[in-house]
């Protein structure tokens, strides 16, 4: 009996594995139960549960002002973006129209931290399929924007500088400065992750042709941002449902339709030039005027329901509030789109190997308690 005869007699068995919760790959404490037949995905099931904190309900008992703490605790690297959907969430209930240097203003920082939290991506992504050497690429450049944020607001990762009706405070004397030394910097260093990266034969073979989303798919399973970008659906909420100082400015809603790993993964790259040509746009056009519209020291939202959405560096986020005319929402609900964009990984996933899941987790850009709340 020769050896391919033995090998096709070989009887196929399926597994169990553990992927998570303490995993690299998953960035945060997500657990994947991988069924696999060999090296193939026949399931994967997320199991969640390891991050809830309730966020939810205690914003139920908490003031309009302090539910805004709160959400830079979910997607922390959008955390002014967050801050921004719940602020203008309570703006549109109380019709309250901010000034139009908070509204410029919260633009450049909203775009600041998509590009900070791309990058943060990109030097994470590539280390998960081998290329360490971008983990200290894009840390280079996403401390540069953080020291920005907190020379601006004072703090790193859970900023808050968003309130109610404006700002906690105006700009830094030097924030115009440092921004436009910034985008000059990354001018110059964005090029490089393609050079190291994208432009590489090994990783455009481990990223092309995997984890294939098709744009019917992609709406089917609500998935937003660079994920159904990547699969050629329109969805950018600052195109769609313009906010703040979008109407302002002109951009590109980045697409590809070939909807693989690699497709995502350009989007992203591209998304950040977009990002800097909409600050340029802006930097130097601030209005003079109040950081901050004059609100009531506890704001109560006449009762209704309301809902405002925005776009993260991880696509849609909304913010859904019932208010009865109390200092606190009678309910609240934030639409993460980590948890739409994290239900197509096993339709995805099946039939690939344990390595190409890696891939393609990485470019769903999750961050787990976006998911887990």
């Amino acid at each position: 009996m020769d050896a391919t005869t033995i090998i096709n007699n070989l009887k196929s068995e399926e597994y169990f594995i553990n992927m998570g919760p303490q995993h690299p790959a998953t960035h945060g404490v997500l657990r994947l139960l991988l069924t696999i037949d060999g090296e193939i995905i026949k399931k994967v099931e997320p199991d969640l549960g390891y991050i809830h904190r309730s966020i939810e309900k205690i914003c139920e008992h908490d003031s309009y002002q302090q539910i805004v703490h709160l959400t830079d605790r979910m997607d922390y690297l959008s955390a002014h973006i967050n801050n921004e959907a719940v602020c203008l969430t309570v703006e549109n209930a109380l019709q309250l129209e901010v000034p139009d240097r908070v509204k410029v203003i919260r633009t450049i920082i909203a775009e600041l931290t998509r590009i900070a939290s791309h990058t943060l991506w990109w030097g994470v992504m590539g280390m998960d399929v081998g290329a360490l050497t971008t983990y200290f690429y894009g840390f280079r450049d996403r401390e540069l924007i953080n020291d920005i944020f907190e020379e601006t607001c004072g703090a790193r990762l859970t900023m808050n500088y968003n309130v109610p009706g404006g700002l906690m405070f105006d700009i830094h004397p030097n924030f115009v400065k440092r921004v436009k030394e910034f985008i000059a910097h990354f001018k110059t260093k964005l090029p490089e992750y393609d050079t190291l990266l994208t432009g590489n034969i090994i990783f455009q073979k481990r990223m092309k042709g995997i984890g294939v989303l098709t744009k019917e798919d992609a709406i089917a399973f609500g998935a937003s941002g660079p994920v159904g970008r990547g699969s050629g659906y329109s969805c950018d909420v600052r195109k769609h449902h313009i906010y703040s100082a979008y109407d302002k400015v002109t951009f590109n809603e980045v697409l590809k339709t070939e909807g693989d790993t690699f497709a995502r993964y350009q989007v992203r790259i591209q998304e950040m030039w977009e990002s800097m040509s909409i600050i340029e746009q802006l930097i130097d056009n601030i209005p003079e005027g109040s950081y901050k519209a004059t609100t009531d020291a506890v704001i109560k939202l006449p009762a209704g329901e309301y809902y405002q959405k925005v776009e993260t560096a991880r696509g849609e986020l909304g913010v859904f509030i019932i208010s009865t005319g109390t200092k606190n929402p009678y309910r609240l609900k934030f639409r993460s789109p980590g948890f739409s964009n994290l239900s197509l990984l096993n339709h995805i996933a099946v039939g690939g190997k344990i390595g190409d899941l890696v891939a393609t987790m990485a470019t769903l850009d999750l961050v787990i308690p976006d998911i887990d709340r």
